[in-house]
């Protein structure tokens, strides 16, 4: 079995990376997805934040066909397999459902989350830079992305205002991010990666200025470091 996950997982890097070729064109939801129209909305990283994605691609391949050719019966890489792979399966699906479905999109990338959530969690403590990063990285742009998901759900529905639905979706995703960067104790990438996207949402806000967003993102930056300070590694 163990050799079965690590194939499997490595299949699912590869076509999870492709996906996009299932969905060309898409550049995120469009404005006109939702019944109330989100025109540069401030939940939003600005775009060059989503460039992340190569990185994350080339790290899981190389991660998981490192651990399909060197480790695919090595106890330590075993326990977070599954999981992974329930991720990066669902993932491989997910833009051509945004296309066509914003509930369905984010139903589906908090899916994403919790497996990938658990995965980082059962990661083991050998290989670092190709078993625990990938997965660190992943996690943490998921953890962004699903909040951004369900702030543009509330505000596009008419649930929220775009402001106060941006700021109940920083706040998730800074509970989640600095639980989770505690109870790690480890994977720096993690928080990293978070900071990567907050960073990106300041920037989107800049012109015209979101006091309240931006300034709750950076609140979320300090917090993330502060939290980090703790860890072990």
């Amino acid at each position: 079995m163990s050799r079965l996950w690590a194939l499997g997982v490595a299949l699912a890097a590869v076509a999870f990376a492709a996906s996009p070729w299932l969905a060309p064109g898409f550049n995120g939801f469009e404005a006109d997805q939702f019944p109330v129209p989100q025109i540069d909305p401030p939940v939003q990283p600005a775009g060059y934040a989503f460039a992340i994605w190569g990185l994350i691609y080339a790290w899981l391949i190389a991660g998981s066909g490192f651990g399909l050719l060197r480790r695919a019966q090595d106890a330590d890489w075993d326990p977070m397999r599954p999981a992974l792979f329930v991720s990066l399966a669902v993932g491989t699906f997910w833009l051509p459902v945004a296309q066509v479905s914003v509930i369905g999109a984010t139903v589906m990338i908090w899916v994403m989350l919790g497996a990938a959530m658990w995965a980082l969690f059962r990661v083991g403590d050998t290989d670092r830079w190709l078993q625990q990063a990938p997965v660190a990285i992943y996690t943490g742009w998921l953890t962004a992305a699903s909040c951004v998901a369900l702030g543009l759900l509330l505000a596009g529905y008419g649930i929220l205002p775009a402001t106060p639905a941006a700021l109940v979706a920083l706040a998730l995703a800074l509970t989640i991010a600095l639980i989770a960067q505690y109870r790690l104790h480890r994977a720096p990438e993690y928080g990293i990666t978070v900071i990567w996207a907050l960073v990106g949402i300041m920037v989107a806000n800049v012109q015209p200025v979101n006091v309240a967003v931006s300034g709750l993102a950076l609140i979320g930056i300090l917090a993330i470091l502060a939290v980090r300070g703790t860890d072990t590694e």
